[in-house]
């Protein structure tokens, strides 16, 4: 029987493993609709880095009921938009569409379950488009360094390879490869449909048996055995090329998504550098701005903590001011560390930051997307009904939790260091 904690969100699987998460919001006639597949950069290994992504890119490829172009075609003619990205811990496809158009939606995702071509001639064609993109990113000192620290820091997980992969796998990968991927991840039995928008829960179910439920279930997908050794030492990168500008990256070893720190760990970045949920920017009364922007050490510095299925990180950055160091910008924000580490916060900032954090979701979730992006975010991470408790667990972080997860994680044996130093072009 479909499971429903209120009036709004009903849950429930079908035989072949399919999960389904149907909220209906009728506050305008428009549907959002995604497909969530558990899998990413976390379930790749050495000589197949970024497969995942290669694969999300080939559903978009056509099958024989939806030729090359045609889904982007029809859901533009639609009136939609429509969109697919893969991450470490996931890949997901939507289409959000004016609400009498779901069936198009519906059609495209199970259709590409099921039937996605992956023909040899466009998976020659990607691979140029890919490798591109990895040599575009590559131009970038700042996700140079970040690869180079990431790397560093991941000496046994796969969070340590970007989700393009490294160049010389993408080379390597063959039609094969990517369609045994397919088959083994991109099934109804590793895969979550999410539709919010103003909908018949009844109508939409029945339409869901009828083009979802006939599909096969694939074969268990194998389990992420990697995990990561507790870090003993302090690792530093130095990189040295051609630039203009000097660049900082720090990552220190946290917890897993759905461990209790996780609350904490997301105050604690909206204390450093701003409560980011998705709303307006509120970096300028956040400590590392006060600390690096306004003293001009740096023309950027943030904090950044993103939940993962698997233990992540929380990674430091900044660009460096022309006539300053990166030894200023270090020094400078181990001081912001120690400090918050060695102090409690006071209330009226914790406050500050709570009334932050929840004006910034109650922004975020006012589009049926967002809310569709929230469910499947946190059923990723484990569960789908922290979306309700969400702000509230926030709310309830207190100025003791901050700093015993400062305390637990922002630790120098725990860390990370990249540094970029611009060379003169040759």
């Amino acid at each position: 029987m479909p499971e429903s904690n209120n009036s709004e969100i009903v849950n429930y699987t079908l035989a072949n493993g399919l999960q389904v998460i149907l909220k209906p919001v009728h506050t305008a006639p428009v549907v959002s609709n995604w497909i969530w597949y558990r899998v990413g950069g976390r379930n790749e290994h050495p000589g197949k880095t970024g497969i995942s992504h290669w694969v999300e890119h080939m559903m978009f490829k056509g099958t024989p009921t939806f030729p090359k172009g045609n889904i982007m075609l029809e859901v533009n003619r639609n009136g939609g938009v429509l969109n697919g990205f893969t991450g470490q811990d996931y890949t997901a496809y939507f289409e959000t569409l004016p609400a009498d158009r779901l069936d198009l939606g519906l059609r495209i995702e199970s259709d590409r379950m099921a039937n996605s071509v992956i023909d040899p001639d466009e998976v020659t064609s990607e691979r140029t488009v890919i490798i591109s993109e990895r040599e575009g990113s590559e131009n970038n000192p700042e996700w140079a360094l970040y690869e180079e620290v990431s790397a560093a820091a991941y000496r046994v997980h796969p969070y340590g390879h970007m989700v393009i992969g490294w160049k010389e796998d993408l080379h390597n990968i063959t039609r094969d490869d990517l369609y045994q991927h397919y088959q083994t991840y991109y099934g109804p039995h590793n895969a979550v449909l999410i539709i919010v928008g103003d909908i018949s829960v009844a109508q939409v179910q029945a339409r869901i048996d009828e083009l979802f439920g006939s599909i096969p279930t694939g074969p268990p997908p194998p389990p992420v055995l990697a995990k990561e050794p507790p870090q003993q030492s302090e690792r530093r990168v130095l990189m040295r090329q051609p630039g203009t500008t000097a660049y900082f990256h720090a990552i220190y070893h946290t917890c897993a998504g759905n461990h209790p720190d996780s609350f904490p760990l997301i105050m604690l970045e909206s204390i450093l550098s701003g409560a980011s949920l998705g709303g307006t920017p509120t970096h300028r009364s956040a400590r590392l701005y006060r600390a690096l922007v306004e003293t001009e050490i740096a023309a950027q510095a943030n904090a950044s903590y993103r939940p993962s299925i698997d233990p992540g990180a929380i990674h430091f950055s900044g660009t460096i001011r022309h006539g300053r160091t990166l030894a200023e910008f270090e020094s400078t924000l181990n001081a912001e560390i120690d400090r918050i580490c060695q102090e409690p916060v006071t209330e009226e900032e914790l406050a500050k930051v709570r009334k932050q954090v929840k004006a910034q979701f109650a922004y975020t979730v006012e589009r049926v997307s967002s809310q569709a992006y929230w469910l499947g975010w946190q059923e990723m991470l484990g569960d789908w009904h922290y979306f309700d408790t969400f702000v509230d667990n926030l709310s309830a972080v207190t100025a003791a939790d901050v700093q015993r997860v400062a305390q637990t994680y922002l630790k120098p044996v725990n860390r990370t260091t990249g540094w970029f130093e611009p060379t003169p072009e040759a």
